[in-house]
């Protein structure tokens, strides 16, 4: 992705921003945008082991964090 001279590029700040902008745009192509997921009722949300979360849990987690 780098041109044969790195230091001509960064000359001009319009090429710049349209390297850096090809760059993204073939971040986004190959690795996707992906799915935003919907905010998760308290009924169904699970920690990262899988386990249901409770208020309890939620509680203590306030307490930690100070809040």
């Amino acid at each position: 992705m780098l041109p044969r001279r790195p230091s001509a590029l960064f000359r001009s700040r319009w090429a710049a921003l349209l390297w850096a902008a090809g760059v993204l745009w073939t971040a986004v192509s190959v690795a996707g945008v992906g799915k935003v997921p919907a905010a998760a009722s308290a009924e169904n949300a699970t920690d990262a082991l899988g386990q249901p979360i409770d208020n309890a849990d939620l509680e203590l987690l306030r307490n930690v964090i100070g809040g």
